[in-house]
């Protein structure tokens, strides 16, 4: 028989590389329904020379990528320690955490995640659920978006649930089935530019808001073939990196008018990718605070109810649920849904690293 309540640590590093987000949250399963309270959670930022590792990896050779794994690992292992230390955090059941992606490459069977090595149930001490994605991937799936569940399982009440990170995902039911795929970079493209004019982001979508709109780049950037795919489909950095940046790069046009074109340009496939543009929409990630984006969002959607939860939730959403993900794997329950993946079946994914 297994419990009815948890305390579980949820982890998880984005694309955006915002930092490692952590979260200590209590599960509790009544009449089959499961509810949440996010207690301590925190986000550790990365040092300037591990964000340099991270945005130049896609590019790493094998031997390179194997010896950043082992250093990442570490360093997360130590992080979630530290963590746990600092919040006297007794008791856990498990640390559930998702790992940073370096490679997604589902069309050619492999995914990486760095930082899933068994070394770190060691360093913590506890034990450790992750490597998720895998798995899906050898079942012929995407190996992503996974958050999907959660939002089936934690926020049924909403219509649609979109992520605003990295990249931009959206998960929602059509005909009994999850569906659930993501929609067009993010941050990976914003916090670029950003860089270039020495912030670590736009706060609030300030610099974007400041451009105009290029109609030829947008024209563009809607025709990319991505955008006419079927789902399940999925996004990785080399998409940014080898495609939108080249394009993007290739228009001799301010950086301010690059921002503002993109984030029109986000907007637009969001509401492109909805099959009803009305109900009540969850909307969650570090773009949420981008609020020229919110904005253009709601010119595209003017039916839609745009819903921003509580700070913890908006913030920690994906540590969240990779915390539930670890939980129904330790209950050798359903935590990938073939609807949104694509794999041949719905699975139990997940390494367990028992100490």
């Amino acid at each position: 028989m297994f419990k009815e309540s948890y305390s579980i640590l949820g982890v998880m590093s984005g694309t955006s590389l915002d930092g490692i987000d952590l979260a200590h949250i209590h599960f509790s399963r009544e009449n089959k329904n499961w509810k949440y309270e996010i207690l301590d959670c925190e986000t550790v930022e990365y040092t300037s020379e591990w964000l340099e590792k991270l945005k130049i990896a896609v590019d790493f050779s094998a031997t390179e990528l194997e010896k950043l794994n082992e250093d990442y690992t570490v360093l997360l292992g130590n992080c979630i320690k530290s963590f746990i230390q600092k919040n006297k955090l007794t008791n856990l059941d498990a640390v559930c955490s998702h790992g940073h992606t370096i490679l997604h490459q589902p069309q050619n069977g492999f995914t990486l995640q760095i930082g899933n090595l068994p070394e770190i149930a060691e360093i913590i001490g506890v034990t450790v659920v992750c490597d998720f994605r895998v798995q899906d991937v050898k079942l012929g799936g995407q190996g992503a978006p996974l958050v999907p569940i959660g939002d089936r399982i934690l926020f049924s009440e909403y219509d649609y649930c979109l992520n605003l990170g990295g990249f931009s995902n959206i998960s929602f039911e059509q005909n009994e089935k999850r569906i659930a795929f993501d929609i067009s970079p993010v941050n990976t493209v914003l916090n670029f530019y950003a860089n270039t004019l020495g912030f670590a982001y736009d706060d609030k979508g300030k610099i974007a808001r400041s451009g105009e709109t290029d109609l030829n780049l947008l024209e563009e950037l809607d025709a990319l073939s991505y955008y006419q795919k079927s789902f399940p489909k999925s996004l990785g950095f080399e998409f940014v990196k080898t495609i939108v940046l080249p394009l993007m790069e290739s228009y001799e046009i301010s950086t301010e008018d690059k921002m503002h074109t993109f984030t029109k340009h986000i907007a637009k496939q969001i509401a492109f990718a909805l099959p009803e543009r009305s109900g009540k929409m969850l909307i969650t990630g570090g773009g949420t605070y981008n609020e020229f984006l919110l904005e253009s969002m709601q010119n595209y959607l003017p039916e839609m109810n745009l819903v921003v939860p509580d700070a913890k939730t908006l913030e920690y959403k994906e540590a969240l649920i990779f915390a539930l993900l670890g939980i129904l794997k330790l209950r050798k329950e359903v935590n990938v849904l073939s609807s949104v993946t694509g794999a041949k079946k719905d699975h139990s994914s997940g390494k367990i690293y028992q100490i």
